[in-house]
Order: structure tokens, then sequence, then C-alpha cells
């Protein structure tokens, strides 16, 4: 089983980005051959300033190495590493009727939130294909906003296959059923473009003060409140055992406990759960030839079986 995930240096990440899919892509080490690339081209979509583009993505290594990624079990990579990741978009671009990327709902969110309507944004679709395809990836763990786009990819591929010949896997999707939503400072889904984000490598004592204004009900303290419908609750779930669980959710339903002291403890827990990996990215920052490497041999991976594909579909169309 080769597994493919990817990530978009798109601005810091957060603690929405770490249970949707930092974790999961993790824990996926163990379960077989993973693929994790940092997605440079797609950024640009979003970010025009090079030299955050730059910083993102090099906050994005730091990220995952700090949190656990193991260069021996997986291959890490840059998406800008394989070039002939845009080769292959454009190969799979000849055969993409406009009417599939035309129902595809990721353009008109985008746009909605203000992002020019600009031909990569329609076209994203097709260049996730190819960064799917190119490395001939079985299993692609994927949200539900982003099933689509995967099945995009699948038919596409069936399509090229039909017309050229065999020559390309067809991914299948993992989409995980148990990953909550993780509300932001404001109750929405935390996400940049809501500014609601709580960062995960952030200054200890502002993260602290984020988590101090997530928005609550009026429930005074001497009354019950429910955890199920609480934005502070449902975050001190995702760090805490099932003990701390139930513990705070008896005095929530108790009363006497205002929402301040259950921040306080989040706060607590956040903080714990990240001391370990803010000073392992610490070493990594001051060891920029070591995160360099990582890059580098992972890279050199993904190409491997990049240029496999790639010699398989100039054949097929032919170019060679």
């Amino acid at each position: 089983m080769r597994i493919l995930s990817g990530i978009q240096p798109s601005g810091k990440l957060h603690i929405g980005n770490y249970f949707g899919m930092m974790k999961p892509a993790l824990e996926l080490q163990s379960q077989g051959e993973a693929f994790l690339f940092i997605a440079d081209y797609h950024a640009l979509t979003s970010t025009r300033d090079p030299a955050l583009v730059r910083e993102y993505s090099r906050d994005v290594a730091l990220d995952f190495l700090a949190c656990g990624l193991d260069p021996e079990r997986t291959a890490f990579y840059r998406q800008s590493d394989l070039p002939e990741v845009t080769e292959l978009a454009w190969m799979l671009s000849v055969i993409t009727p406009m009417g599939l990327l035309e129902r595809c709902h990721s353009f008109k969110d985008k746009t909605a939130k203000g992002l020019p309507a600009t031909h990569g944004l329609f076209a994203y679709p097709v260049l996730m294909a190819a960064d799917i395809l190119i490395v001939s990836a079985t299993v692609v763990p994927v949200g539900r906003d982003q099933k689509q786009h995967l099945e995009v990819t699948r038919d596409l591929a069936l399509k090229f296959n039909q017309h050229y010949g065999e020559v390309f896997t067809i991914p299948e999707p993992s989409i995980r059923e148990d990953v909550a939503l993780v509300p932001g400072v404001d109750g929405q889904k935390m996400s940049k473009s809501y500014n609601n984000t709580i960062e995960i490598f952030g200054d200890p004592k502002a993260t602290r003060k984020k988590i101090m204004k997530i928005v609550t009900d009026s429930t005074p303290v001497e009354d019950p409140k429910n955890p199920d419908t609480c934005n502070v609750f449902a975050l001190y779930r995702l760090f805490a055992t099932e003990e701390q669980r139930a513990d705070l959710a008896g005095r929530y339903r108790a009363g006497g406990m205002g929402y301040g002291q259950a921040k306080k403890e989040l706060a607590d827990l956040v903080d714990a759960h990240f001391q370990p990996f803010r000073e392992r990215r610490e070493a990594l920052a001051a060891d920029p030839a070591y995160v360099d490497a990582v890059l580098a041999a992972g890279a050199n991976k993904a190409r491997a079986a990049a240029l496999d594909v790639m010699d398989r579909a100039r054949h097929a169309v032919g170019l060679r």
C-alpha cells in the first residue's frame, strides 16, 4: 500500500491542521509506504509573496519533523522538487472536460472567500490529480471537502488509461469518519480564512490569550452547562484523556464552574501537549542542513517513482 498525503503551506499550521491532517498522516507511517509532500505549487494560488512561500514551506517541514515525522518511513518532499508533476498536469489537462472542473465546489468556495478567479485555482483539481498519479499512490487519505477532487483524479486516470493503455494506478480514498470538527476561537470551523486559529507553535503566552477568548454562551457560573455544545469542551476533548473528559463534563453538568476555568485547563493541556514538540522544533530550526537533507532524500525517492510514471505516460501519448 502506497499512501500519499499533502498539505499546502499557506500560513502557520494550527490545531485544526494538526488533528485534521497532520496527526492522521503521521499515524499512517506504520501502515504502508508513506509519501508526504509540501504543496508549494498549490500555495501559489493564494500566496503571491515569494518570501512567505519560502517561509511557510520551511515552517511546514519543521512542524512535521517536530511532531514526529520519521524520514526513514516517509518520503517527505516539496512538490516543486518534482518537475514531472507539472508536466503530467498538462497531459491530464488536455483530456479534462471543462464540465468536470465546473462542477467542483472548491473553486466556487474559494472565489466566494475573495481569492481571484484564476486558471490555476480553476485547474487545481488537475494538479492535485498529477500529485497523486505521479507517485502511483494506491491510498489517499482525504477529508470530505477533498473527496470530490479525488473522484476527479480517479475519473482522469480511468479516462487516460482507457485511451492510452494502463499507465496509471487508480487510487482509493481513505475517508476518516472519526475526525471531529475543530472549532476556532469564534466557534466556526478553525481556518486561516476565518482568522480564528490557534497555532500549534505560536508563542505560548499568545496561545493562552487566544484560548481565553474562545466564544462561549452566557450561562452563569452557578448554572449547569452542556459540554456537548461548548466550543471550549470540543477542543478540550481532543487533548484530554477519557478520565479528564469525564471529570470536566461532570463539572460542567454540576454547575458552579465558569467557562474561564475550563479555558485555563484547556490552555494547560495544549501547552503540555506541544511542549516537547516545541523543543524538538527549536533544535531542528538550528540545524537547517538536516532539514534540507531530509527534503532532498524524500524528493529523490519521489522522483524515482515519478520518472517511472512519466516514462510510461510519454510513450503512451507519443512523446517518446
